[in-house]
């Protein structure tokens, strides 16, 4: 049964916030126990159906995913400032998953290159390196903006898309 599910407490709707046990396996295994699952389930609906259109709904979906587990991430770490996100990145790293350059971090900015992606060589190794950036790249936006609406994040380059590194630019607006 999911954990994360809305009751009725008398009239009112109460949500379940429990922290998602999932990641307990990390991010990393999370991603790829996904991928084995949905990569052929999409190459079959795309064979089926119009690939673009099934990519759509599907980009649609984890990005509304995303947003939800922003939100939940903020609720888990006990509030949603940069410094609680900038916390909150261990998951990702678990495993050595990804190597870091730090280059700023302040109460208005959490600025960092990615150097090394292990989820991009995990597609990869998989067969399926195209579907990387929908599976897990196509979430990093919605996530901050569930997390907290008042970030912004910039990123003009991923290694997920070939290039040298991925470069991630959080601000707080205003």
């Amino acid at each position: 049964m999911d954990e994360n599910v809305s009751k009725n407490i008398g009239d009112q709707e109460v949500r379940d916030t429990t922290p998602d046990p999932l990641n307990a396996i990390g991010v990393l295994t999370r991603r790829e126990i996904e991928a084995r699952i949905v990569a052929p389930l999409l190459d079959a609906l795309g064979e089926e159906f119009d690939r673009e259109r099934v990519l759509g709904v599907a980009r649609e979906v984890i990005v509304n995913v995303a947003r939800e587990q922003g939100a939940q991430l903020a609720e888990s770490t006990g509030g949603s400032t940069l410094d609680h996100f900038a916390a909150s990145m261990e998951a990702w790293k678990e495993g050595d998953a990804i190597e870091m350059e730090m280059l700023e971090k302040s109460d208005r900015v959490f600025a960092f290159n990615i150097t090394r992606c292990c989820y991009a060589e995990m597609y990869a190794e998989l067969g399926f390196p195209e579907l990387g950036a929908l599976l897990s790249c196509n979430r990093d936006f919605a996530l901050i903006e569930g997390f907290n609406a008042d970030i912004t994040l910039t990123r003009t380059q991923t290694i997920m898309e070939g290039e040298s590194h991925c470069d991630f630019r959080f601000e707080l607006k205003g």
